[in-house]
């Protein structure tokens, strides 16, 4: 074999890691709690891990189309705090000490549609201020994040308000471990989402406008009906979120939704949707998840403090984005 091929063998080789760096360091720090932790890997946490991934899938796949268009959204978290709140509200038990409103509770399936709509509702506001205002979706999704926290804590005055709901319940058992409802309520909206993506017009505008914006309008792309479009679906997606997280917790409070959107972003990136735009996988963004809730799960194992966790979270949003741009310049 010529010195030149055994060159280009190793760096193709140096190139797929680096590709991959997130997931392996993550691969290594779960070999690492199997190792201190051997309880790990056993059936119970392994379920706890898919619980965990269709719990926060279907906000990772809402920012994943924000991002796909080269930008983000800030607001997710917030949205699904608040949207929890509604759900709680919407679901409390005609007999209930603090009931809050004289109606109820309402069928699972209105309120799963109200807590979508109300997220739809800041999608608006988000796709229409970046579409048509050309403001950067930081800025943006900071201004709604904040207005929406602040209306929140205006309507529930900080109140925890307790929520049942069926999607809790034990679907099936695996080895005595229980698989509830939202996981099978997981895998349908991830279907959808990948049929929204790759088999329709508007996931094909969404690519394209994402890729090259410019270009997407002199084709015929509607880019603002597209921009608005990829905010509402990501909105009712942060809705839906906060219902499922209100549901399993079992109460909606001030901290529901904290820090969520964080760990989509970063889900998203270790899945392969680039910050610059025009690339993503549904398979990706579901990796991404589960990779990221391992790495909280490996943390807990190892007994890592609130505070180095933040730490270590950050850490991975930074080398994400990081490896991100360096497959982007490789590229280019």
């Amino acid at each position: 074999m010529s010195q030149t091929k055994k060159e280009s063998q190793s760096f193709d080789v140096l190139n797929w890691v680096l590709d991959h760096a997130m997931i392996l360091i993550i691969l290594l720090l779960a070999i690492y709690t199997w190792i201190r932790q051997p309880a790990f890997i056993k059936l119970p946490n392994i379920i706890n891990l898919v619980k965990l991934t269709a719990a926060r899938l279907p906000m990772a796949l809402g920012v994943a189309g924000c991002i796909i268009l080269a930008g983000t959204d800030l607001s997710g978290g917030r949205v699904a705090g608040f949207a929890g709140f509604i759900a709680a509200i919407l679901l409390q038990d005609a007999a209930a000490s603090n009931k809050v409103l004289a109606f109820g509770p309402l069928p699972v399936v209105l309120v799963i549609l109200a807590v979508m709509l109300c997220g739809g509702v800041v999608g608006v506001v988000n796709g229409f201020c970046m579409g048509k205002f050309k403001l950067h979706p930081f800025i943006v999704t900071l201004a709604t994040q904040l207005m929406v926290y602040g209306t929140y804590l205006t309507v529930s005055d900080s109140k925890q308000i307790a929520v049942k709901s069926f999607v809790n319940n034990p679907m099936f058992y695996v080895a005595g471990q229980p698989v509830p409802y939202y996981v099978l309520l997981a895998v349908i909206i991830t279907v959808i989402m990948w049929i929204v993506w790759n088999k329709t017009t508007f996931g094909k505008n969404m690519f394209a406008v994402g890729s090259n914006e410019e270009a997407a309008r002199v084709s015929g792309v509607n880019v603002l009906m597209t921009i608005i479009g990829v905010f509402i679906l990501a909105g009712a997606l942060y809705g839906y979120t906060g219902f499922i997280e209100a549901c399993r917790i079992g109460n909606s409070g001030p901290t529901l939704g904290l820090s969520y959107e964080n760990d989509a972003i970063s889900a998203a990136v270790i899945g392969g949707v680039s910050f610059v735009g025009g690339t993503g996988k549904i398979s990706g963004v579901i990796l991404g998840v589960f990779m990221m809730q391992l790495i909280m799960t490996a943390m807990t194992f190892l007994g890592i403090s609130g505070g180095v966790a933040f730490i270590i979270k950050g850490a991975v949003i930074l080398v994400a984005c990081i490896l991100d741009m360096r497959k982007y310049m490789t590229r280019k």
